[in-house]
C-alpha cells in the first residue's frame, strides 16, 4: 500500500506514520510550508516528505496524490481539521487520485455543531448535558443571573474558529464570569454560544473507526491528567473497557451513517453517569494511544481507503486485537500539567506524573527511542514558539 499523511506538524499524526510504516506502507508526509518544520517529517517511516505551498493548498495536495500514485491511488490519510473539510468538499475530484475514508461534508457538519449533535442525541437517547439558552425578551444578564453555577460556555464549533482547545470554553463560576464569556463567545462567532451544566466527573472518549455508517473498530480511554489543568488536551490517559460507551456511540454513528474516524468525548456527571459532549469527526488528540494499545486502527484505516481508491487491487483488512489497557503520557504537557498542579497545591497528581515518566511500562505518545527525531523536533518547535512569544 502507498499512504499520504497530511498536517505532519501535528503530534498525533506520529503514531500514524509508524504503525503504517512498521506495517510496511510505503508513507509520504506533506505539510503546508508555513507549518515547517514538523515533527512528522523527520519520522524514520517516511519515506518522503513534501512541503506544499499555502497558496492553493488544496490543489497541490490533488497533484502530490496524482504525482505519488502514478498507476495506483495511495490512500489519503489527512490529520489537520482544514484538510479534513477542503477535501470532503470534493470527494469526487479527489477520489480520482487517491482512495478516502472519511465523513462527508454533512456528517462533518452535523458533528461538529454541538447543537445539532446534541438534538441527534436526544432523539437517540444519548446522555448529554442540561443546556439553556435565552428566553423570548431576556436579557444576557438575566440568563446569567438564572444559571446554576459553575456552568460551562463554549461555541458552536470553536475549531472554525481557529480556537485552541483550551480556549474552546469557559468554567464560569460567578453570574459575572457568565456573562463576560457569553458575550465573548458571541462576538467571536456572531450566535449565541453553548450553555451547559457543568459536569464533576472524568472525562472519557470513545473513539471509532466507521464505514457507512457500521463500526468496524473502537478504542475507549479515561483522561487522567490535562494540560492546563484548568482544562485543556488530556496529558496523561489510560485505554478502558467501556462497552457503554461503544454502545452510545455506535448510535450516533449508525444515525449518521459514518465513514471515517471520529472521537465521541464524554465526562461523568455527579453520579458518575457518562454525557456526550461533543464530537471530533478527525484524528483526535489521543490518537497516540491506538498505538500504545496496539489497536491496529491506523493500519486498518490506510486499507479501508487504500480498497476504496483501488477496488482491483484491494488488501485483505487486519484482523484487530483487542486494544490493551495501556496508560499512555505526553511528557512535555504531563510535566508541565504536574507544576500547574502543585501551584495549585496539588501534590499528588503531580507526584504521580513523575512516577509515570520514570515507569518504562507507561507509554509516551511522542517520544519513541527507535524513532527519536520527531520528538526532538517538536521541543525545538517549543521552545521557538517561546522566544517568538
Amino acid at each position: 500500500m502507498v499512504a499520504i499523511v497530511t498536517d505532519v506538524h501535528y503530534r498525533m499524526s506520529l503514531a500514524l506514520i509508524r504503525d503504517l510504516g512498521q506495517a510496511g506502507v510505503d508513507v509520504t508526509t506533506c505539510e503546508r510550508e508555513s507549518r515547517s518544520p514538523a515533527p512528522g517529517a523527520v519520522s524514520r517511516w517516511s519515506r518522503r516528505h513534501v512541503q506544499l505551498p499555502d497558496k492553493d493548498y488544496t490543489d497541490a495536495l490533488f497533484r502530490l496524490c496524482r504525482d505519488v500514485g502514478g498507476q495506483v491511488r495511495p490512500a489519503l490519510l489527512p490529520v489537520g481539521a482544514a484538510t479534513l473539510a477542503a477535501v470532503a468538499e470534493q470527494p469526487e475530484r479527489f477520489s480520482q487520485v487517491c482512495g478516502l475514508c472519511i465523513p462527508s461534508r454533512e456528517q462533518l457538519d452535523l458533528l461538529n455543531s454541538k447543537t445539532d449533535l446534541a438534538a441527534l442525541a436526544r432523539q437517540l437517547d444519548v446522555p448529554v448535558p442540561e443546556s439553556y439558552a435565552c428566553q423570548d425578551g431576556e436579557s444576557i444578564p438575566q440568563l446569567a443571573a438564572r444559571l446554576p453555577l459553575p456552568c460551562v460556555m463554549k461555541p458552536v464549533c470553536g475549531e472554525k474558529l481557529g480556537l485552541t482547545a483550551a480556549d474552546r470554553y469557559v468554567i464560569a463560576r460567578t453570574p459575572a464570569e457568565a456573562e463576560r464569556a457569553y458575550r465573548h463567545f458571541q462576538t467571536l462567532a456572531g450566535e449565541p454560544p453553548v450553555v451547559q451544566s457543568y459536569l464533576p466527573g472524568d472525562g472519557l472518549g470513545c473513539s471509532v473507526l466507521a464505514q457507512d455508517g457500521q463500526v468496524l473498530a473502537a478504542i475507549c480511554h479515561r483522561r487522567l491528567r490535562e494540560y492546563p489543568v484548568s482544562g485543556g488536551p488530556s496529558s496523561c490517559c489510560r485505554c478502558v473497557d467501556r462497552p457503554d460507551l461503544l454502545e452510545l456511540a455506535s448510535r450516533l454513528a449508525g444515525a449518521v451513517r459514518l465513514t471515517g474516524l471520529t472521537m465521541f468525548e464524554f465526562k461523568e456527571d455527579a453520579a458518575g453517569a457518562p454525557r456526550l459532549l461533543e464530537a471530533n469527526p478527525r484524528i483526535w488528540g489521543t490518537f497516540p494511544l491506538t498505538r500504545a494499545a496496539r489497536s491496529q486502527i491506523p493500519l486498518l484505516w490506510c486499507a479501508l481507503a487504500w480498497n476504496r481508491g483501488n477496488p482491483d487491487d484491494a488488501v485483505p483488512l487486519p484482523e484487530l486485537p483487542r486494544p490493551l489497557p495501556k496508560k499512555m503520557v505526553f511528557a512535555v504537557s504531563d510535566l508541565m500539567s504536574a507544576a500547574g498542579s502543585l501551584r495549585r497545591g496539588r501534590p499528588a497528581p503531580a507526584a504521580q506524573s513523575l512516577l509515570d515518566l520514570l515507569n518504562p511500562a507507561v507509554a509516551d505518545g511522542l517520544f519513541e527511542w527507535g524513532d527519536p527525531r520527531p520528538g526532538m523536533a517538536y521541543i525545538q518547535t517549543l521552545f521557538r514558539k517561546r522566544l517568538h512569544k
